[in-house]
Protein backbone atom coordinates (compact mmCIF):
# COMPACT_ATOMS: atom_id res chain seq x y z
CA UNK A 1 0.00 0.00 0.00
CA UNK A 2 1.72 3.68 -0.70
CA UNK A 3 2.16 6.29 1.83
CA UNK A 4 -0.23 8.64 2.06
CA UNK A 5 0.61 12.53 2.88
CA UNK A 6 -2.09 15.26 3.37
CA UNK A 7 -0.98 16.95 0.00
CA UNK A 8 -0.09 20.66 0.64
CA UNK A 9 -0.72 21.07 -3.38
CA UNK A 10 -3.81 19.06 -4.16
CA UNK A 11 -5.62 20.14 -0.77
CA UNK A 12 -6.29 16.28 -0.07
CA UNK A 13 -5.00 13.07 1.10
CA UNK A 14 -3.01 10.98 -1.92
CA UNK A 15 -0.26 8.76 -2.28
CA UNK A 16 2.97 10.36 -1.61
CA UNK A 17 6.53 10.31 -2.97
CA UNK A 18 8.73 7.06 -3.06
CA UNK A 19 11.99 8.96 -2.08
CA UNK A 20 12.94 12.07 -1.34
CA UNK A 21 13.36 14.19 -4.16
CA UNK A 22 15.51 17.26 -3.26
CA UNK A 23 18.29 17.62 -1.02
CA UNK A 24 18.05 19.36 2.73
CA UNK A 25 15.38 20.18 4.95
CA UNK A 26 13.78 21.15 1.98
CA UNK A 27 13.89 17.93 0.35
CA UNK A 28 12.31 16.24 3.35
CA UNK A 29 9.63 18.80 3.92
CA UNK A 30 8.49 18.07 0.52
CA UNK A 31 8.71 14.11 1.11
CA UNK A 32 6.17 14.66 4.15
CA UNK A 33 3.65 17.02 2.46
CA UNK A 34 3.63 16.90 -0.68
CA UNK A 35 2.34 13.73 -3.10
CA UNK A 36 2.87 12.45 -6.13
CA UNK A 37 0.84 14.02 -8.37
CA UNK A 38 1.66 17.22 -6.58
CA UNK A 39 5.09 16.36 -7.28
CA UNK A 40 4.41 16.08 -10.80
CA UNK A 41 2.49 19.14 -10.97
CA UNK A 42 5.95 20.93 -9.69
CA UNK A 43 7.87 19.29 -12.65
CA UNK A 44 5.40 20.85 -15.16
CA UNK A 45 5.51 23.94 -13.56
CA UNK A 46 9.36 24.15 -13.20
CA UNK A 47 9.91 22.79 -17.13
CA UNK A 48 7.50 25.72 -18.22
CA UNK A 49 9.88 28.62 -16.28
CA UNK A 50 13.15 27.55 -17.64
CA UNK A 51 11.63 27.44 -20.73
CA UNK A 52 9.72 30.56 -20.84
CA UNK A 53 12.71 32.30 -18.62
CA UNK A 54 15.28 30.93 -20.23
CA UNK A 55 17.10 29.38 -17.27
CA UNK A 56 20.06 26.58 -16.76
CA UNK A 57 19.88 23.76 -14.39
CA UNK A 58 23.62 24.22 -14.00
CA UNK A 59 23.54 27.74 -12.72
CA UNK A 60 23.43 28.56 -9.26
CA UNK A 61 21.30 32.03 -9.90
CA UNK A 62 18.97 30.02 -12.05
CA UNK A 63 18.70 27.46 -9.11
CA UNK A 64 17.69 29.89 -6.32
CA UNK A 65 15.06 31.14 -8.63
CA UNK A 66 13.44 28.06 -9.16
CA UNK A 67 13.73 27.03 -6.09
CA UNK A 68 12.37 30.05 -5.00
CA UNK A 69 9.39 29.14 -7.67
CA UNK A 70 8.94 25.61 -6.13
CA UNK A 71 8.42 26.84 -2.85
CA UNK A 72 5.54 29.21 -3.80
CA UNK A 73 3.72 26.45 -6.04
CA UNK A 74 4.41 23.92 -3.48
CA UNK A 75 4.24 26.25 -0.14
CA UNK A 76 2.14 29.40 -1.25
CA UNK A 77 5.18 31.21 0.18
CA UNK A 78 7.06 34.44 -1.14
CA UNK A 79 5.46 35.52 -4.47
CA UNK A 80 6.85 33.71 -7.11
CA UNK A 81 4.26 30.37 -7.51
CA UNK A 82 1.78 31.90 -10.35
CA UNK A 83 1.91 31.54 -13.65
CA UNK A 84 3.40 34.82 -15.18
CA UNK A 85 0.97 37.44 -16.36
CA UNK A 86 -0.21 36.57 -19.53
CA UNK A 87 1.56 33.48 -20.33
CA UNK A 88 -0.32 31.12 -22.47
CA UNK A 89 0.06 27.57 -22.62
CA UNK A 90 1.32 26.48 -25.94
CA UNK A 91 -1.50 25.77 -28.68
CA UNK A 92 -3.86 28.00 -26.57
CA UNK A 93 -5.84 30.87 -28.48
CA UNK A 94 -4.68 34.45 -28.65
Amino acid sequence: MARMVNCVVLGEEAPGLERVPYPGELGQRIYDNVSAEGWRQWIERQTMIINENGLSTIDPASLEILEQHMLGFLFKEGDMGDLPAGYRPPGAKK
